[in-house]
């Protein structure tokens, strides 16, 4: 039983201002795994005036001192990626290899990408006597996600540590055990008291304090649309900076050129991977309306070799959803789909057969003949259900992909790279993949419309980080 019991200010584990605590739950069992102190606006208080203290040195930080650091941070990051898998397969119930090979390393990923970019990102600009300096924009509030709850933290705390930053982060209150490892990472490698402070807590408490404060100068979140809007409405009496990931709903062209087959597949089961938990998964398949029978019983063969079940059992490519209200939604959007006349290919509401008993378990999902007025083609779900939708031509395509009150993510699959290449330039989302590309750390991340604005991962994660002064005559001499 974890029991995470104080907060970390100013580079010490101290005791909660308040008394209230809250169970953490196992979504593979339902059963409590531990509990968690809740923060009070007197904890954001000190966390904030600790992190405030921090920055007048911290800011002024040399970028070889910050490397050395970052460098210290990554390797005690080392250490403890077994750790790390294993809190993150307990608190949201990513499969054992999962959470190995895709959750734990996605954090040491953006602290190497962001110690590389530092190396040689440029803090200053000369326009003829003018220089244009770029400096830390202070103290940064930072509230992170359930679903990738280390990779949400480590590409917000690494650029505030490249850019000389200080920050206040508050972990999602469902999955708070990998904050709780990366903050004894943090402490093993002698980040200075005061530059990472964390503070358990909920949003209505925690999130509202830290997002009104004046002491904060910019908030970074990832998590819903209404969460994000939440947050820049608190924050608009303190005009600070507000940088948000937030939902999608996005969409995968299928073009009638494609090899069919692969394209299907390889989408059907994407949607299903981290329990569909993930805000780009493209949950919108596009086909031609000709193909629509074939793209369906392709995606249902694909999904019927995904194995739902314990995380922690061999064998298991499917967790839990990693909460009891998200189960509640997910089972709900799954009937609403059927009611509203869309072809259930396979999966549905009910619980998966062989799955332990109180664990919050769906089956991999698979919708045809989706309309795109229809409520599983336009409203996010979060969980593992596809919803394949028909289209007439590239332009059709084009336009039901940007439908959407999101934009986030989306894919084109076709042989020809050229039309690959012209549907990609009109989708309006923060990225496209082409022919099943692979990730890239390196890239921006971050979308249009109501999936959020700034970008993170990389050197373009930076700048959020960042005010722009310009001192004029600098270079007169």
């Amino acid at each position: 039983m974890r029991q995470l019991d104080k907060h970390y200010i100013g580079g010490e584990w101290v005791a909660p201002a308040g008394t209230d605590v809250r169970d953490i739950v196992n979504p593979a069992t339902g059963a409590k795994s531990g509990t968690m102190v809740l923060g009070t606006e007197a904890d954001v208080d000190k966390a904030v005036a600790a992190a405030r203290e921090a920055f007048e040195s911290f800011g002024q930080t040399t970028r070889e001192e910050r490397l050395a650091l970052m460098e210290r941070v990554i390797e005690e990051y080392k250490k403890r990626m077994g750790d790390m898998a294993e809190a993150i397969t307990e608190e949201m119930g990513a499969p054992k290899a999962w959470a190995s090979g895709a959750h734990a390393p996605s954090g040491l990923g953006h602290l190497m990408v962001a110690y590389e970019a530092l190396k040689t990102y440029s803090f200053h600009e000369d326009r003829g006597t003018t220089r244009i300096r770029k400096e830390p924009i202070g103290v940064v509030g930072m509230i992170t996600p359930w679903n990738w709850p280390i990779n949400q933290i480590a590409c917000k705390v690494a650029p505030a540590l490249a850019t000389g930053c200080t920050m206040v982060l508050k972990p999602s209150e469902v999955a708070p055990y990998s904050c709780q490892l990366f903050t004894e990472i943090m402490d093993a490698a002698g980040v200075p008291a005061g530059v990472y402070n964390v503070v358990y807590g909920e949003g209505h408490s925690v999130g509202n304090a830290m997002s009104g404060h004046p002491g904060i100068d910019m908030m970074s979140v990832t998590g819903s649309t209404r969460m994000g809007a939440a947050v820049q409405a608190n924050a608009a009496a303190t005009i600070k900076r507000v940088a948000q990931e937030l939902g999608g709903k996005s969409a995968n062209i299928i073009l009638d050129d494609a090899d069919f087959e692969k394209a299907v597949s390889a989408g059907a089961v994407g949607v299903m991977r981290n329990t569909g938990q993930t805000c780009t998964a493209l949950t919108r398949m596009l086909v031609p309306h000709g193909r629509m029978d074939e793209a369906a019983a392709i995606a249902g063969q694909a999904v019927g070799a995904v194995v739902p079940g314990d995380p922690n059992k061999e064998g298991t490519t499917m967790g839990p959803i990693a909460h009891s209200a998200q189960f509640q939604k997910v089972k709900d959007m799954i009937e609403i789909g059927v009611k509203e006349g869309a072809r259930l290919v396979v999966g549905g509401s009910d619980l998966p057969a062989g799955c332990p008993e109180g664990g919050f378990y769906v089956k991999p999902t698979v919708f045809a003949n989706v309309t795109p007025d229809m409520t599983i083609a336009r409203e996010e779900i979060f969980g593992p259900v596809l919803s394949i939708i028909g289209y007439e031509d590239d332009e059709d395509a084009i336009r039901i992909a940007n439908d959407s009150v999101y934009g986030l993510s989306g894919a084109v699959q076709s042989k020809d790279l050229a039309r690959a290449q012209r549907v990609a330039s009109r989708m309006r989302t923060g990225m496209v993949y082409i022919n099943g590309a692979q990730g890239d750390l390196t890239a921006p991340f971050g979308g249009y419309k109501q999936s959020g604005n700034g970008r993170e991962w990389g050197d373009h994660g930076f700048a959020d980080f960042l005010e722009l002064k310009s001192v004029l005559g600098y270079n007169a001499g």
